[in-house]
């Protein structure tokens, strides 16, 4: 069954759906590393255009969230954690989350170009464009689609940096490759774990293509390739001992949770070991980034 049928039962569009279209958890995430790209910034930035880029960006990756959802609605029906969304559960019509998400987008990229800067516009529209454009179709025809998804995912922290500045510095770069490495291991966990899924909605992933063995190698390297990254940003100067030792510490055990996975073979404890890798990622983020928060405001 098509979910082009689906409108024909569907229930009257509600708030919390259109909400869910917009995947608040991501969307939150996303508005506080554009944040700590602004905080980090050696330029100061008026409060108001502070807040208004805050607010364009959540619209840039809820536009892009809506518009992922209704361009996969069909495969959205074969996965668990998916499959309750509003367009594969039948309770909302595909054409409201096309134009919601669409509305969304063509709003928030022209507020960040006029009413920010240029650059952030730019970045925004690359993050929206690509996102949806590139990453989204890609997913059902290649596992590249996960370095290709990596970048819009890692471009807010940029953007907050070029808010306050105008322009892409390095240690604006060295933000956007924290967030890029990061999502490599993060998202690999959940594929590994959630293959049969994917492979239920005919989404390609590293673990169905190459197999497990190349699936942990790569999250032990992007891993990392992911502390070294976040070694420069205390060497450019934007952070000082605080956040450097907590890096370090911090990036060492992800590390090593990585690399427990290359003695594994049977399934179950495969399995078990990538969801504690993605539950390690989560905690690492978090505790990285308040690290770099204490670090800044205490010196």
């Amino acid at each position: 069954m098509s979910s082009r049928s689906l409108p024909q039962s569907a229930d009257p569009t509600t708030l919390h759906d259109l909400a869910s279209l917009a995947k608040p958890r991501i969307t939150l995430m996303v508005v506080i590393t554009a944040a700590g790209g602004m905080f980090l910034a050696p330029a100061t930035i008026p409060v108001a255009t502070a807040l208004v880029m805050l607010l364009t960006t959540a619209t840039v990756v809820a536009g892009a969230n809506s518009l992922n959802c209704w361009l996969e609605r069909d495969s959205d029906r074969f996965m668990q954690r998916t499959k309750d969304r509003p367009l594969p559960a039948g309770r909302m019509e595909p054409k409201v989350a096309m134009v919601f998400g669409a509305s969304l987008g063509l709003f928030s990229v022209p507020a960040l170009t006029f009413l920010v800067n240029p650059v952030t516009g730019a970045l925004g529209a690359l993050a929206l464009v690509s996102y949806v454009a590139v990453y989204t179709p890609l997913k059902q025809r290649s596992s590249v689609a996960l370095l290709i998804g990596a970048v819009p995912g890692a471009l807010p922290p940029l953007m907050g940096w070029t808010a306050a500045t105008g322009t892409i510095d390095a240690p604006g770069l060295v933000l956007f490759g924290i967030l890029f490495f990061w999502q490599v291991p993060h998202f690999l966990a959940i594929s590994i774990y959630r293959q049969e899924d994917y492979e239920r909605a005919g989404l390609k992933t590293l673990p169905a293509e190459r197999g497990l063995a190349a699936s942990k190698r790569q999250a032990f390297l992007h891993t990392g390739a992911l502390v070294v990254c976040t070694v420069l940003l205390a060497l450019y100067g934007t952070a000082g001992v605080i956040y450097l030792a907590a890096a370090i510490g911090l990036g060492l055990h992800f590390l090593w949770v990585a690399a427990k996975g290359f003695r594994l073979e049977e399934r179950p404890a495969v399995d078990k070991w990538a969801k504690k890798l993605f539950v390690t990622s989560l905690i690492y983020l978090t505790a990285l980034f308040a690290a770099l928060m204490i670090d800044a405001i205490v010196l």
